[in-house]
């Protein structure tokens, strides 16, 4: 198959579906519930499937997002220690390095809607003075 050049093979079980799915999945329902709060706030966004998940883009800059069962949440810099100490929050660490100004939330820190807005409030607060990446 063209672009999986590299691809690792484990007593000849071919992984190329398995890895696929691990990397693309989110949870929809997560996703669903920050549908209805960005709407909630008449915030206009736009999706793109990135990072193995879905990102909510607020003004071409990276807001939130799901990565499997957890919120992805882009915050201040200033407020990202204070964020950790929250129930279900820890450093986001894709590249095995945390990502300063980035959460992972898990459901244990989202349930119901007042505690989901309360980390899409952090994203939207911070989204006005965050950096857009430059486009390639």
């Amino acid at each position: 198959m063209a672009g999986l050049a590299g691809v690792q093979f484990a007593a000849g079980r071919d992984l190329r579906c398995t890895a696929w799915n691990l990397h693309m999945a989110y949870s929809e329902e997560l996703a669903e519930r920050l549908r209805a709060s960005l709407v909630s706030k008449s915030v206009a966004y736009e999706e793109k499937k990135m990072m193995g998940g879905l990102c909510f883009m607020v003004d071409g800059k990276m807001c939130v997002g799901v990565t499997n069962d957890d919120l992805m949440v882009r915050l201040d810099p200033e407020v990202y220690e204070d964020a950790l100490e929250k129930t279900g929050c820890r450093p986001m660490d894709f590249t095995g390095r945390p990502m300063k100004g980035f959460v992972f939330v898990d459901e244990s820190g989202m349930k119901g809607k007042a505690a989901l807005s309360y980390w899409v409030d952090l994203a939207l607060d911070f989204n006005p003075r965050a950096r857009s990446s430059k486009k390639k």
